[in-house]
């Protein structure tokens, strides 16, 4: 046991969105922080093997890679895309020696109001892509999204929502995201952390702060931590109790804090979660 309060913090790459992927690799270094979560647009855009020996090489972990997911096409060959792209997200996980590829299901498909029937498709996606996941080591994480995003982003709104997809597959296959800024207001967040950790299901821990009003377009109202209505102490009490002592990640995407030198917003958000989170 360490008593680094850094020792779990791992930095997604979104959050300091301005830094290229080598200035966060050294930035990360620098500031003491030993591991990161990549998103795969900036990743394929360096090269996935490049990333790859970048990071090993700066001695950090890649703690997850986002994202897969959107796998609620009613159309055949829209659906055969998909999954064609979540195979290809679990082979960047694993070259990238993540175990973790974190899944946004996908909205309502143009049209439709079946929110049941697009939770079942990306169950039977689930069934193609979990077994191939296994066998490149990586294991696929259902991040729930505020209802605010069931339209057009993501069907699976609930924590309870994503357990019950996860519970059809091997928990070392299939598990969830809990994640803060989603999860903040649903008072039955804490049943079902505790259920997802009695399941081994708990595959990511991410934080951000809920800030309002939210910006037009509301995907880049995450706040830095501290600012909103978020007890993080709490969450964290809350999957350490349920037996999770995975890394801890901050996820942010604020046009504010990406408009800010790096550094400065990195030492920011070290020094917020150390006084928040810990």
């Amino acid at each position: 046991m360490t008593n680094d309060p850094l020792a779990r913090l791992s930095i997604n790459q979104e959050t300091i969105k301005q830094w290229s992927l080598p200035e966060l690799a050294e930035g990360c270094v620098k500031a003491g922080v030993g591991k990161v979560g990549l998103w795969r647009a900036p990743v394929q855009a360096y090269g996935v093997e490049r990333t790859a020996r970048l990071l090993a090489d700066a001695g950090l972990t890649v703690t997850s890679l986002c994202r897969g997911g959107f796998l609620t096409a009613l159309d055949a060959a829209e659906r055969a895309r998909a999954l064609d792209d979540n195979r290809a997200a679990i082979d960047e996980a694993a070259a990238l020696s993540t175990d973790t590829l974190v899944l946004v299901s996908g909205g309502l498909p143009p049209g439709s109001r079946d929110l049941h029937g697009a939770r079942e498709r990306v169950a039977e996606a689930l069934a193609e892509l979990a077994p191939y996941a296994a066998t490149r080591g990586v294991r696929l994480a259902i991040e729930p999204l505020h209802p605010m995003y069931a339209s057009d982003r993501c069907v699976v709104s609930t924590l309870a929502q994503a357990l019950d997809l996860a519970k059809r597959f091997p928990a070392e296959q299939v598990g969830v995201v809990v994640d803060t800024y989603h999860l903040w207001w649903d008072d039955r967040a804490p049943a079902g952390i505790a259920r997802a950790g009695a399941g081994g299901r708990i595959h990511s821990f991410q934080l951000a702060d809920w800030i309002t009003p939210l910006p037009a377009g509301v995907l880049l109202g995450r706040g830095q931590l501290g600012d909103g209505s978020v007890d993080f102490r709490a969450f964290r009490r809350q999957v350490e109790a349920a037996g999770f002592d995975g890394p801890i990640e901050v996820e942010i995407f604020n046009e504010a804090l990406w408009a800010r030198d790096g550094a400065e917003a990195l030492a920011e958000v070290v020094d917020r979660y150390v006084r928040h989170a810990c």
